[in-house]
């Protein structure tokens, strides 16, 4: 005599599924507070100062109240035409682009060699890049100095871009070769098997794969020559070739400092940036993305 076996009940729909005991909660089992509310404090923690910077800079001169307004852009124009931040600002857009081009182009060289040639010191070489990055600045401003002394060089902006190249070329030399070892030695080969020869095959196969990294490169280069102090105080003794950052140091004296005039421009030195970095955020994650996997 055959026995059917009745089918199992089903499990009610509304039966919260049971989590395995000694098991972490799923992120969708966290409680949003959980993650809003330290989010939240490092935001605020994170705009005060701006904030702050702000009011000094648009609040009239004297005023204690800690809203701006009546709202002024006095300072910005006694920094702008009175404090010569405009020729300041020309002079760190100068500066900047300039080490951007010259850093991407030399570290994309070197990066390259780096990562398609082998020769015997190569790891002794890539050491010694990474041990430049132990190096303060400020211990390369007497050496610096007397070479461009000797090459009569000083108070001139090509001292200051020349310097800053020379400072941020390990680093983006060893990042750009890291990127162009994730791009695979097959599509190089590919293009010379076409008739193309190295060069030829960089420029059209792997330069364009490049770009994410090479952006992000470029774009740090651009931020440290814009924010750099140390070269420019040394290097550069005309008012008419200072940058931005010596041009805010001329803003504090012993005696007094002007706090409205000190933060129109700081605001004047940080807008630039912030435009910059929120038109490449793009490529800037997905160059360190590409940039964090091994190739």
């Amino acid at each position: 005599m055959i026995t059917e076996i009745a089918p199992a009940p089903e499990r009610v729909a509304s039966e919260p599924a049971r989590r395995p005991r000694g098991k972490r909660p799923a992120w969708d089992e966290v409680p949003r507070w959980h993650i809003y509310l330290p989010l939240s404090v490092y935001l605020l923690f994170t705009l005060i100062p701006f904030y702050w910077i702000l009011l000094f800079a648009l609040r009239p001169a004297g005023s204690t109240s800690l809203v701006p307004w009546p709202m002024t852009f006095d300072h910005f124009g006694k920094v702008w035409n009175e404090r010569a931040f405009g020729t300041y600002f020309q002079n760190s857009v100068l500066v900047g682009v300039a080490t951007l081009v010259m850093t991407t182009l030399v570290a994309l060289a070197g990066g390259y060699a780096l990562a398609r040639f082998d020769f015997r010191i190569k790891k002794a070489f890539m050491l010694a890049l990474l041990c430049t990055q132990f190096v303060p600045g400020a211990l390369l401003l007497v050496p610096l100095f007397e070479i461009f002394a000797n090459l009569r060089m000083i108070n001139s902006l090509a001292s200051v871009v020349i310097a800053e190249t020379v400072f941020q070329l390990p680093l983006s030399m060893i990042l750009i070769s890291g990127f162009i070892r994730n791009v695979p030695f097959s599509l190089e080969e590919a293009a010379w098997v076409d008739g193309c020869n190295r060069f030829t095959a960089f420029r059209i196969v792997v330069l364009p794969l490049l770009r994410p990294g090479l952006i992000a490169v470029g774009s740090f280069a651009f931020v440290h020559a814009w924010n750099h102090f140390l070269f420019a105080l040394m290097f550069l003794s005309d008012q008419g070739k200072q940058t931005i950052p010596v041009g805010l140091n001329t803003l504090m004296s012993a005696d007094s400092v002007d706090l409205g005039a000190l933060a129109a421009g700081g605001i004047i030195a940080a807008v630039p940036v912030v435009i910059v970095f929120a038109f490449i955020q793009k490529w800037l994650i997905t160059g360190f993305s590409a940039g964090a996997v091994k190739g």
